[in-house]
């Protein structure tokens, strides 16, 4: 089942991504000259990820972030990450508009529209607990299980297991049921904010997630 549905879902990222390009094409244009308005630096931001498989590619996203922000750290483990975003980024991040050049990668085959979001390369924690539950087989995506219940900041292992949970779910199903609580989120602005959590007691115990 799973087999077959990756050609579908592969086809799928390939037509959305090709039109949500042609069609936010304008958006692109307006936020890049906003960006250079507003700092120093370039407009794209890259970064070496974990890509399906353990291969690695560099994932694109607007510039939120001064340049002399340390290099390779999840803005979460930032002692005081807000001196280092912009203020465009500041807004950007909020909406998650800074993810959009992502549909770049998605048409290029590095990630997925609904998938684990990619990890850092040098996040091994996360790359090997993901391992457990084969969530580095599948590509990587826009936005995830994980990301809908928590984002950066719930705990590597509760990570790892949400993430291996969609894994055994994958079908377009859940897909549809993940993009469409994104944009629920979005629009609310929960679990996508710097410092959102998921209770759990501790970073050791894995969570029934069926109850």
């Amino acid at each position: 089942m799973h087999g077959y549905y990756f050609i579908i879902k592969r086809f799928i990222d390939l037509v959305l991504s090709l039109i949500g390009i042609i069609v936010l094409s304008p958006l692109f244009l307006i936020i890049a000259i906003l960006i250079k308005l507003d700092s120093k630096g370039p407009v794209i931001f890259k970064q070496k990820r974990v890509g399906k498989d353990g291969k690695y590619f560099n994932i694109l996203k607007f510039r939120t972030m001064r340049t002399d922000c340390p290099k390779d750290v999840p803005t979460h483990l930032l002692s005081n990450p807000d001196m280092y975003i912009t203020k465009m980024g500041k807004f950007l991040r909020k909406s998650s508009l800074d993810e959009l050049p992502q549909l770049f990668n998605i048409l290029k085959g590095d990630m997925s529209i609904i998938g684990p979001r990619p990890a850092l390369y040098n996040q091994y924690d996360l790359i090997e607990e993901r391992e457990r539950y084969k969530a580095n087989s599948i590509r990587p995506g826009l936005t995830g299980w994980a990301q809908i219940n928590g984002r950066d900041e719930i705990p590597i292992k509760l990570k790892a297991q949400l993430d291996g949970e969609y894994v055994e779910k994958l079908s377009f199903l859940f897909d549809v049921k993940c993009f469409a609580l994104t944009v629920f989120k979005v629009l609310k602005s929960e679990g996508i904010k710097e410092g959102a959590t998921v209770p759990v007691k501790n970073d050791y115990e894995l969570i029934d997630l069926k109850k």
